[in-house]
């Protein structure tokens, strides 16, 4: 068949991108980061990490939430000193989220974290096969079916 390839990845991207694996991963992450911090906002810290400063519908589209639930989620942050909104430059009557220091430190730890995990359920690759795992993954997510 001469699709083989291209469904191996289908099945192996379907697994990683199920709500309940990123549910995981986000919950390990997470763990320990005070109340705030879970796997349900975690999605919110780690888009404005990713985008920077946005209102809550555009980051409702960056993360796939609808914007109340961003919303909602925001002001649990916010509550914890996480993130704070600010006005937005380009339009007085619109407001951004922005993280705060607490917040970028917050994703510091789980990014650590996860490069953490990953060289963890790495280590028994032969050497050099996670380093050309890395570069193919960034070639593919750089070059392939979804970039613009």
């Amino acid at each position: 068949m001469p699709n083989d390839v291209g469904h191996e990845i289908a099945d192996a991207l379907g697994t990683l991108l199920k709500r309940s694996t990123r549910e995981q991963i986000h919950r390990r992450l997470t763990e320990g980061l005070g109340e705030a911090v879970d796997e349900v906002t975690y999605p919110v810290l780690s888009g404005l990490a990713r985008s920077g400063p946005r209102s809550a519908a555009g980051l409702a589209d960056e993360i796939g939430l609808d914007r109340s639930g961003v919303t909602r989620r925001a002001t649990r942050l916010e509550e914890a000193g996480l993130l704070r909104r600010e006005p937005d430059p380009a339009d007085r009557r619109a407001t951004l989220l922005a993280l705060t220091d607490a917040g970028r430190a917050a994703i510091e730890t789980t990014r650590q974290r996860l490069a953490a995990h990953i060289e963890d359920s790495l280590a028994s690759w032969p050497p050099g096969e996670a380093r050309t795992f890395a570069r193919q993954l960034h070639r593919f997510v750089d070059h392939g079916p979804f970039t613009a």
